[in-house]
This record gives C-alpha cells, sequence and structure tokens, in this order.
C-alpha cells in the first residue's frame, strides 16, 4: 500500500492542510485512503470531526504505533495512507519516514524555515526514500524567491517539488469547516494546486491519478 509521509520541523509549515487535501484528492480519484495522525494536537482528527462522514477517514495513531496502524488500515480495505505528523518531534518523523514510499517536506520559502529543513536532511540519509521539499505559502510572483529556496534545499542534498502552493485564503476557509479548498471552490488556484500536486505525487507511487 502506497504510503506519503508529511513531515517538517516548523509549525504553520502547512503539513496538515497537504495531508487533508491529498488525501481527499486520493478518495476522488478512486483510492481508498486515509490520514494517519500522529500530532499530540490532533487538529488533522479535529478536521475528521467536522468533517463527518465524509472521507476521508482520520485516525490517530502515537508514532510506534504506525506500522501497525498502516496494517490495520489495509485489512479494512484502505489502499493508500498519507501520515501527517507534528513538529519538533525526531522520533515521529524517523517513524514516518521508515514506513513511507514518499516524503513531503513543507516549507515557507524563507531562511528560517528553510534551515529547519537540515535535520530531516540528515534522517534521510539513513532511508533510500522519495523526498521532496513542496513551497508552501509562495507570495504571488515570488520567481526569485523560489529559485533561492530550491538551492537553498539543494545544498542539503534535497530535491524540490515542481508545484508550490501559494498562501491561498481557500486553505484557511475550508479546513475550518471540515472542508477542502476545491469544496470551497472547484476552480480556484488552491484548488488547482492540489490537484496538480496529487498527480505529481500519483506519478511517483506509479499509481492512477
Amino acid at each position: 500500500m502506497p504510503v506519503i509521509a508529511i513531515v517538517s520541523q516548523k509549525g504553520g509549515s502547512g503539513k496538515t492542510t497537504l495531508a487533508l487535501h491529498l488525501a481527499t484528492r486520493a478518495v476522488e480519484a478512486k483510492h481508498p485512503a486515509c490520514v494517519i495522525d500522529t500530532d499530540p494536537q490532533a487538529t488533522a482528527a479535529a478536521w475528521g470531526d467536522w468533517r463527518g462522514d465524509f472521507l476521508p477517514p482520520v485516525v490517530t495513531s502515537p508514532p510506534a504505533r504506525l506500522s501497525r496502524t498502516i496494517d490495520n488500515a489495509a485489512k479494512e480495505g484502505i489502499g493508500l495512507c498519507v501520515i501527517d505528523t507534528p513538529p519538533h518531534a525526531e522520533a515521529a518523523m524517523r517513524e514516518a519516514i521508515k514506513v513511507a514510499d514518499i516524503v513531503l517536506m513543507p516549507t515557507r520559502p524563507r531562511a528560517f524555515d528553510l534551515h529547519a529543513l537540515e535535520p530531516i536532511a540528515d534522517m534521510l540519509q539513513m532511508h533510500d526514500k522519495k523526498a521532496f521539499v513542496v513551497l508552501n505559502a509562495v507570495p504571488s510572483g515570488a520567481v526569485r524567491q523560489i529559485a533561492e529556496a530550491q538551492e537553498a534545499a539543494k545544498a542539503l542534498g534535497l530535491k524540490t517539488c515542481p508545484v508550490t502552493f501559494g498562501e491561498r485564503a481557500d486553505f484557511h476557509r475550508s479546513s475550518a469547516r471540515g472542508e477542502t479548498a476545491a469544496e470551497i471552490d472547484s476552480r480556484g488556484k488552491a484548488a488547482q494546486e492540489v490537484s496538480s500536486l496529487w498527480k505529481w505525487v500519483a506519478r511517483h507511487l506509479e499509481i492512477k491519478a
């Protein structure tokens, strides 16, 4: 079963938003998917409560039980898992990376945020995983800032996803209602960015988008 891990040392990097949107997009593509929330704050789980019976399901799991949680999800017919991890939690990130088929590292394209990628880069060196930085909350027209962020990631030995996310109101509005950006405005820029990222991730996982 494909497993996507979303990791970052920084709070507010967009991990939960990314996890929830990718899992929902997977469900729309006919892949039974779930979000595994390993964050003690349980933000993804709260979104799942607000969402009610609509897919994808969100399950909570301590990092040490990730493998067991994934196995249980597979037994229940889940075909893809997206792991949301807490900030400042090396043990959780390490366990998520260990079980993942692809690792996504959302970050704002700012110096302090990019510097926080260094311990993750060190962690990834111990695992042969597909791993990519996803630039998030990118200001409009910030071509130079994107290029500089890509160079900073490259200096750490990290690849950068070609899809970037802007600072979109639809992400904030939808999260508070247990929805996704596409459910707020299916033609909006936020929905388009999610769709592009999902198609890109699906290619790397070699599954139908």
